[in-house]
């Protein structure tokens, strides 16, 4: 009978982390796909609504208004995608799910500087920063801030 006890605590043991890591991974990928469809269909309202790096106005056209627009989110990473990265430290190699947590993370940033200010015709001298607010060290999540900024212009009618 103890045998069997001791058997079932072991298979208990390698069951549930293996279980959560399966978890977390649907869950993961379940809010991942969610997430990205809300980026594509907000995407779609606002891409005639251009977002660029000049630093100058190349239009003749007068201006209404220009005002800064910014738009940020904090992105943290789960703890599937940190087991996965435990291995790409010992093997290397591109870290595909991080990549994806940053791609959503830039997309969301410029949607929500986009949706600040929803009249303007253009965004000029747009930029992207990020920062760490927690590096994962001991038992915290690590988590980036992720800034998209512009100046937001409204050309008189």
């Amino acid at each position: 009978m103890d045998d069997l006890f001791g058997s079932f605590v072991i298979g208990l043991q390698l069951g549930l982390p293996i279980a959560l890591l399966v978890l977390g991974y649907v869950a993961g990928r379940i809010a991942e796909s969610r997430h990205y469809k809300s980026i594509h269909a907000r995407e779609k309202v606002h891409q005639a609504t251009p977002a660029v790096s000049w630093r100058t106005l190349h239009d003749d056209r007068s201006v209404m208004y220009a005002m800064l627009s910014t738009g940020s989110v904090v992105v943290s990473v789960d703890h599937y995608k940190r087991f996965l990265m435990f291995f790409r430290k010992i093997f290397g190699g591109e870290v595909r799910s991080y990549a994806s947590l940053i791609d959503r993370g830039r997309r969301e940033a410029i949607l929500r500087m986009k949706e600040a200010c929803p009249t303007a015709d253009l965004f000029l001298n747009c930029r992207i920063e990020t920062s760490t607010i927690s590096n994962g060290q001991g038992k915290a999540t690590g988590t980036v801030e992720i800034l998209a900024y512009g100046t937001a212009i409204k050309f008189a009618e």
